[in-house]
């Protein structure tokens, strides 16, 4: 029954609406807002898309061959989502999990890198950053004149309520992260109510291409050669980390979980106190370090924990990934996934479709950008998509992405992202000024 009504739900626009009023008689009280039965579901789901894939059955195989299953465990709690079933805008998984369980990710997949392997990638993941920045400055107000000549009403608006105003701040959460986004928020002041709207354009577009990127690191090697590129160094790398895990790897014992515990969550909570004395020191005796975003906890964070790991990674405790420090990074990584997806609402789009319309024409044109100057330079897609998430996603989905082609690799993801801080409100005020200029000539 139900898997005939979630196919429904996927095909038909009908579908939620159906599926809503059946969850709505089967769950009288309203959805399911207890965390804990939240997070038993989404776990029961990871532990099921697993389950299946392993399945010999020529049709689980096929069916796995076109979805790769990190895909469905980042969908499927969206469905979940948008049908009512949960709420991922009041749970607090989310937050819980981006705060504690993703530094701890990243410390166990930076904690057994081979650096000298990585410093093989060379300069393309750069490159692919600033040019995925190019393509959000390029796209803003190229997607706002498209939107305006076709429906001039949509992108209307005077004072607080001027459209322009409430894409301004999806052009610094698209290049930087939440914090450049709320610093545009404060320098263009749009209503609140346009504020809202453009927040569910933002999650939903930006997670739509996220997905439409995991998917695509499952083809990286056809892609690649529409790209013409060369992705041996990149395969390189993921083969000489993975001999080295093959060759070294041994059952943990129970102490060694109890390592990984500690090294994992010991960092986190260090880069945690040692955020909550620098944020504070720096917004009283350094205020404008709030236009590079280096007030932001999250960033300081995220940081910390990857040096943290860097370094980590030049002692004798790199020899934990042979007892599986990135295996339990990965566990991590899918239940961040997941919570990541719970936050997506396909329902959302009826709202105000004609802002969803400038989101998506937005997204081609930044992804028309990176795949285009991917095949004019030949660089591989994984620089593509990782410098393309570090943008949109910044630094809690770059990772994914990244480790959806190979977990070790997860932290180039967090080095660009970074970068991505830096720049993003200063390039988000320059497609802030376009997206005005085009909004007042037409």
């Amino acid at each position: 029954m139900f898997s005939f009504l979630f196919l429904s739900a996927s095909r038909y626009p009908a579908g939620f609406a159906i599926l809503r009023l059946v969850l709505k008689y089967l769950l009288p009280n309203g959805m399911i807002q207890n965390d804990a039965t939240v997070l038993g579901i989404l776990m029961l789901v990871l532990g099921l898309i697993f389950y299946t894939a392993a399945l010999p059955q020529r049709g689980w195989q096929r069916f796995y061959g076109v979805v790769p299953p990190l895909l469905l465990c980042y969908f499927i709690p969206g469905v979940l989502n948008s049908v009512g079933l949960i709420n991922g805008a009041t749970s607090q998984l989310y937050p819980v999990v981006s705060r504690y369980f993703l530094p701890a990710c990243l410390v166990l997949f930076t904690l057994g890198m081979d650096w000298p392997s990585l410093r093989k990638l060379g300069p393309q993941a750069i490159i692919m950053m600033l040019i995925g920045t190019l393509g959000v400055v390029v796209g803003g107000p190229v997607a706002l004149w498209l939107v305006g000549m076709v429906s001039p009403e949509t992108v209307a608006g005077e004072g607080p309520e001027a459209v322009w105003r409430g894409l301004a701040t999806i052009a610094g959460s698209w290049i930087g992260g939440g914090a450049n986004q709320t610093a545009l928020r404060e320098v263009f002041s749009p209503s609140d109510r346009l504020f809202s709207q453009v927040v569910a354009v933002d999650v939903l577009v930006a997670e739509l291409w996220m997905a439409a990127l995991i998917y695509g690191a499952g083809y990286a090697a056809r892609l690649d050669r529409r790209l013409r590129a060369n992705a041996s160094h990149i395969a390189d790398v993921q083969q000489r980390l993975e001999s080295i895990q093959l060759t070294n790897q041994r059952i943990p014992a129970t102490r060694d979980l109890m390592y990984l515990g500690a090294v994992a969550f010991g960092a986190t909570g260090l880069a945690h106190f040692l955020a909550e004395q620098l944020v504070p020191f720096l917004a009283t005796h350094f205020p404008e370090a709030e236009k590079y975003s280096l007030t932001s906890s999250f960033f300081w964070i995220v940081a910390l924990v990857t040096l943290m790991g860097i370094g980590l990674s030049l002692t004798p405790l790199r020899q934990l990934e042979h007892v599986g420090a990135s295996r339990l990074g990965s566990v991590f990584l899918y239940v961040l996934v997941a919570t990541i997806g719970m936050q997506m609402d396909l329902g959302a789009v009826a709202d105000n479709p004609g802002l969803f319309a400038i989101g998506l024409v937005w997204m081609a044109v930044h992804a028309g950008v990176v795949i285009g100057m991917a095949r004019v330079l030949k660089i591989p897609f994984f620089f593509a998509a990782v410098g393309s998430q570090a943008n949109v996603g910044g630094s809690a989905s770059a990772p994914v992405v990244a480790a959806a082609f190979h977990p070790s690799l997860a932290p180039v993801g967090v080095l660009l992202s970074i970068i991505g801080y830096a720049v993003g409100t200063y390039a988000g005020y320059l497609t802030a000024l376009l997206m005005q200029w085009v909004s007042e000539g037409l």
